[in-house]
């Protein structure tokens, strides 16, 4: 009998089950995951950037758990002797319509007391001399990581704490009592007080085995990379370079990033993926379209979005469509230019009016707790969502005398 089980062992899992064997360091614990290590989905497949809060709604909940989270993400790092850089972003804007949307980030950015430099084309061509715009917008204090590097991290000090990790343990259903939780693996029975489920692409399949009342359901899109190759690639940029966003579009934009390795990288598109895990290709599982597509919030979200999903299908089809988007700012780049790269798979949450949902979704069992939306910036925010979560728990176990709220 465990008192808690994670379930998922990317960031936010391992976040969580860090922060509650610190609240709780007498407390059994064991964090189950399918895959064969830590990272292997959302958050090893991500530009690996420590945001800064800049696009979010003031006083939202992602707002301040990303404002929060870099904080506790860089002090981490410092900590652990994790490397990261503070290279800093510039949002580019390159016709007088970015200009003024560019302006409106700014006072957001000023309400979510986030330090935003507005610059000149002068400034610009001076910081990036391979980048063209006619202002731009910098965010010092954006930073990129490795976070699979962070996640060994986090599974090694859990091991350290005494917390046991079970990879290779594919969750095949879930019972729920009064008194405890019963999960099935692929190898055998877990029982435990306490269930935190942290499973991403899977979020939903896995709170539907707990008999959580669902409104939404997990459609994955596919975001797809490349890599920068040419002789000059470590000196193209030295800032993340962002588009201005268009507020009409449910995605950033494609964006070169700096890695922390050493790579540059340009992407992502977003494009409906036909599996939740096909990272090789997109080949079909007829499992995983059946699901969006039995789903009536899918085909009203496919509606309302059908001319932004063009779009990104013509940059996914054809390589000349999206070095068209890259070369809106970075006029130097070619098609020769641009490499595969691994592709990210991101698990949003679609409800059923259509809607996506852009913040972060908890739901609770007597015995359970479910995140099933955590977009980006999650893994700039995990180490304060594992907080919060445990902080939830801690607090029904103290009001109910050990018993679950």
């Amino acid at each position: 009998m465990y008192d808690y089980c994670v379930i998922g062992a990317g960031i936010v899992g391992l976040a969580t089950a860090l922060e509650i064997s610190r609240l709780k360091p007498d407390a059994k614990i064991v964090v189950l995951d399918k895959e064969g290590g830590p990272a292997t989905h959302q958050t090893g497949h991500n530009s690996g950037v420590i945001h800064s809060g800049l696009y979010y709604k003031p006083g939202s909940l992602k707002a301040r758990l990303c404002r929060e989270g870099a904080m506790a993400m860089k002090a981490f790092c410092i900590e652990n002797a994790v490397p990261y850089r503070e290279i800093g972003k510039l949002i580019v804007a390159t016709n007088p319509l970015e200009v003024e949307r560019m302006q409106a980030l700014r006072r957001n950015a000023a309400e979510n007391g986030i330090a935003a430099q507005e610059i000149g084309a002068g400034e610009l061509r001076e910081l990036e001399p391979n980048i063209d715009g006619l202002a731009a917008l910098r965010i010092g204090e954006s930073a990129i990581v490795s976070y699979r590097r962070i996640c060994e991290v986090m599974v090694d000090k859990l091991v350290t704490a005494g917390v046991r990790i079970e990879f290779g343990s594919a969750v095949r259903a879930i019972v729920e009592s009064g008194r405890d939780v019963a999960i099935e693996t692929g190898k055998g029975r877990v029982t435990c007080r306490w269930l935190i489920a942290c499973a991403g692409l899977q979020a939903d399949r896995i709170a539907a085995m707990a008999g959580v009342a669902l409104e939404h359901r997990i459609v994955p899109f596919r975001g797809e990379y490349f890599d920068v190759v040419r002789p000059d690639t470590a000196t193209l940029v030295s800032h993340m370079i962002y588009p201005v966003p268009d507020p009409a579009l449910p995605f950033l934009g494609i964006h070169l990033t700096p890695m922390i390795d050493g790579r540059l990288t340009v992407g992502p598109n977003a494009v409906l993926s036909l599996a939740r895990e096909s990272y090789a290709g997109n080949w079909p599982s007829l499992h995983d379209m059946a699901a969006y597509a039995s789903f009536p919030g899918f085909w009203k979200m496919l509606r309302a979005n059908l001319s932004s999903g063009i779009r990104e299908a013509r940059s996914s089809l054809f390589r000349g469509h999206y070095l068209q988007e890259c070369r809106k700012y970075c006029p130097s780049l070619q098609i020769g230019d641009l490499k595969p790269y691994p592709p990210g798979i991101r698990a949003q949450a679609v409800s059923r009016d259509g809607a996506l949902v852009h913040d972060f979704l908890f739901k609770r069992t007597s015995r359970s707790l479910h995140v099933l939306n955590a977009p980006s910036p999650a893994a700039t925010s995990s180490i304060p969502i594992g907080r919060m979560i445990a902080e939830t728990l801690g607090i029904a176990v103290s009001n109910r005398h050990g018993e679950p709220a």
